[in-house]
């Protein structure tokens, strides 16, 4: 697959070195020779300096013979221009970033696809939905649903209160048992599981069930005694953060902390003022906090445009006994350390923009992937063809590549765990995780 790049930004780095996994023919176009010059030495993958708008140039990146053009570029205008000229010029589908969410509805997706761009992303709305999911269960680090909760994935971190702890999985996860592990992140390393290995306390735990058994699932791991989320405050007036407060549930009570006046005025007209409380303030100010009622909040989101605030603002809302704190972390290099620091949820837009790009890119019918950043491995739904290999034997003789399993599957609407007797049929979603291998080599499974 030939593969265009236009922006040699945040998500186009990213979304290379999701690429280069893959010995795709990738091609990063970008306006400044140093991003390029920095980023061919890391990746396997060619460059080109120009403009995305200009003709001679994509002509001269082979735009004619692309299979999928890539416009995420700071500026929405390049990327909504480049998208069209490459569609004209051959490309056979294009992806452009922007900025406006509200572009996301049926009538802005179909106008776009009447100028040739087969699809937009917006970083902000698919962070606010990531954060959105994840409010809805303070003990739980990260959720991913199947088809409507047909299927649920759990990221959980073990703390002394779990029954489960020491024990192995093999005596853990019977056949009759309601989940499976399906990963493991302990300090670096990320395990796919085996029936001797043990969960062990600070890991976290990637759990498969279904949605009737989340309960027995917050018993086993000691988590019944933390408080479900009704009060949230979030940290920083940005656009991710208007968003998330359009997507929260009704029930949770939002106090939204800006520290400039001027964005505190603009977001009085922004925000649902009876569903939001708007206050100008730093949320690390601890007798602001406190005044605005910490001690009741269960869940403290801080979004500012900076990493290390909003590390220190999770750190401050924990130390005044919040559960659940997410930050925004867009420098990945920080990433680690706010994992060390146990923060809680990480959200990385550019993280969550590449692989959303990245399921675009897989040819067969991949109906969700996600880049699991906390364990650097991906998961992903795909739909086993007719006549596919994954429909030709049970799961254990399939010979999956070492490092992906497969945690489940939809059938018919019914979320199942799978077993190696299990037998996947033509429709079926399944899911799988990976680690250390690309999911191109995995869809070749349910073709």
């Amino acid at each position: 697959m030939k593969i265009i790049i236009a922006g040699a930004y945040a998500i186009g780095t990213h979304l290379a070195k999701l690429l280069s996994r893959n010995d795709q023919d990738t091609i990063l176009i970008d306006e400044d020779e140093e991003r390029l010059a920095s980023i061919s030495s890391d990746y396997d993958l060619m460059t080109l300096h120009a403009s995305p708008t200009s003709i001679d140039a994509l002509k001269e990146a082979g735009i004619s013979g692309a299979d999928l053009f890539i416009a995420v570029t700071p500026d929405e205008s390049t990327n909504l221009i480049s998208c069209v000229m490459a569609r004209q010029l051959g490309a056979k589908r294009t992806v452009a970033k922007v900025d406006k969410y509200e572009y996301l509805n049926e009538k802005g997706i179909s106008f776009f696809e009447k100028m040739g761009i087969t699809s937009i992303i917006n970083p902000e709305d698919l962070s606010a939905h990531e954060i959105a999911n994840g409010l809805r269960m303070s003990w739980v680090r990260q959720r991913w649903d199947v088809l409507d909760g047909a299927l649920v994935m759990l990221g959980i971190k073990m703390r002394q209160t779990s029954e489960i702890l020491g024990q192995p999985l093999k005596d853990l996860c019977k056949p009759e048992t309601p989940y499976h592990v399906v990963a493991i992140k302990r300090g670096d390393e990320t395990i796919i599981p085996r029936g001797d290995d043990v969960l062990q306390l600070y890991d976290l735990v990637y759990f498969m069930t279904t949605r009737n058994y989340i309960p027995y699932i917050r018993k086993i791991v000691g988590k019944e005694h933390y408080a479900d989320v009704k009060n949230v405050m979030i940290m920083g007036g940005g656009a991710t953060a208007v968003r998330t407060t359009e997507l929260i549930p009704e029930y949770m009570n939002c106090k939204l902390i800006e520290s400039n006046e001027a964005r505190c005025a603009e977001l009085n007209d922004l925000v649902d003022t009876d569903k939001v409380m708007i206050i100008n303030g730093d949320g690390r100010d601890i007798p602001l906090l406190t005044e605005e009622g910490i001690k009741s909040t269960q869940a403290f989101v801080a979004l500012t445009a900076n990493a290390e605030t909003n590390i220190l603002a999770c750190l401050t809302a924990k130390r005044l006994g919040v559960r659940k704190t997410v930050a925004m972390v867009e420098n990945l290099d920080y990433v680690n350390m706010a994992e060390s620091l146990d923060i809680g949820t990480i959200v990385n837009k550019k993280a969550l923009a590449a692989s959303n790009i990245y399921q675009i890119m897989l040819d067969a019918d991949v109906n969700n992937i996600r880049f699991l950043m906390s364990a650097n491995a991906d998961v992903a739904e795909f739909t086993a063809q007719k006549g596919s290999k994954v429909t030709q034997k049970k799961v254990f003789e399939l010979n999956l590549p070492q490092g992906a399993t497969i945690g489940g599957l939809v059938h018919n609407g019914e979320g199942q765990l799978v077993s190696g007797g299990t037998q996947i049929q033509a429709g079926d979603t399944v899911v799988v995780f990976s680690h250390g291998i690309s999911m191109a080599k995995i869809e070749k499974f349910f073709q």
